[in-house]
């Protein structure tokens, strides 16, 4: 049970949660840090291994979530896939592992999968996210799955092909498919790709952006996550919210944004002890007892 009442104002809020010791004792650690939506890996994210998911392990996953209403439930996808590869092989594998991950939210019940496309190291990004585009397509073109994609930006390291709000818009356009029911940004990918999040003016071009291009409504989850390195970096290192460059400041006024009021959240930050999660929530859980609405 949960110890702590949150005031969180219908806000969803939850961190990447481990599944050792099997994948049902997530939702049993994400209600003991009192969140209401989780995030997971289906197996090893550094292994092309496919593991099966029992059927007592899935339903037991399922009575657990259901229980503690946990929602959504959100598979974040292996990050060996590269559906920008021109790899042949890596390409074939990757939309292998893709289809996986879908039919493992599928058992799990879990609403989406989030997606980092590829990168494209030495290629042109536009012919990169091409490829991108017919990878899904024949991943999700093979078989009706009940679970649907999210795209999430990238922070703008070499090869990036989706470090924009308009790359992301590309994908989501040519596709033109209903199993990508939109995109996750991450916070710490948009500050380090350029979206200033410590000011007013970064906020609104990221959110104006993803209104013009995409939707806020396709908005359907942040990843919140402070960053390591200073704005525009191109770098991908996470930091404990708060305590990198967009700072206490900066997470208040994005929270305070009413258009992201009811957006889920998940925390990916650093985990070296074992309240670093609940250290993590207890500061967004603050901001939002004062800016959400």
């Amino acid at each position: 049970m949960r110890s702590i009442k949150r005031k969180t104002h219908g806000v969803r809020v939850g961190v990447h949660t481990s599944i050792a010791g099997g994948i049902s004792q997530s939702v049993e650690r994400a209600v003991s840090l009192n969140a209401s939506t989780l995030q997971i890996f289906s197996h090893n994210p550094r292994q092309w291994r496919k593991p099966v998911i029992t059927r007592d392990e899935a339903e037991r996953f399922s009575i657990l979530r259901q229980k503690y209403d946990i929602r959504p439930v959100f598979i974040h996808a292996s990050y060996l896939i590269n559906l920008a590869s021109r790899s042949d092989r890596i390409l074939s594998n990757s939309i292998e592992l893709l289809s996986y991950e879908l039919a493992c939210a599928d058992a799990l019940g879990a609403e989406y999968v989030v997606l980092h496309t590829g990168s494209a190291k030495g290629d042109d990004e536009k012919a990169a996210r091409g490829r991108a585009v017919k990878a899904i397509m024949r991943t999700v073109g093979t078989k009706q799955y009940s679970s649907s994609l999210l795209l999430e930006n990238t922070a703008g390291e070499k090869g990036d092909i989706t470090s924009s709000v308009q790359t992301l818009a590309d994908i989501i356009d040519k596709c033109n498919c209903d199993r990508i029911a939109g995109i996750c940004i991450d916070t710490c990918h948009a500050f380090s790709s350029g979206y200033d999040l410590t000011m007013d003016e970064g906020i609104e071009k990221l959110f104006s952006e993803i209104k013009e291009y995409i939707g806020i409504d396709k908005l359907k989850l942040i990843h919140l996550n402070d960053s390591k390195r200073p704005l525009g970096a191109g770098v991908d290192r996470h930091e404990h919210i708060g305590e990198g460059y967009i700072g206490i400041s900066g997470f208040r006024k994005l929270l305070s944004d009413k258009r992201i009021s009811k957006v889920p959240l998940i925390l990916e930050t650093p985990k070296k002890t074992e309240n670093d999660d609940r250290n993590n929530l207890r500061k967004v859980f603050q901001i939002l007892s004062k800016y959400a609405s």
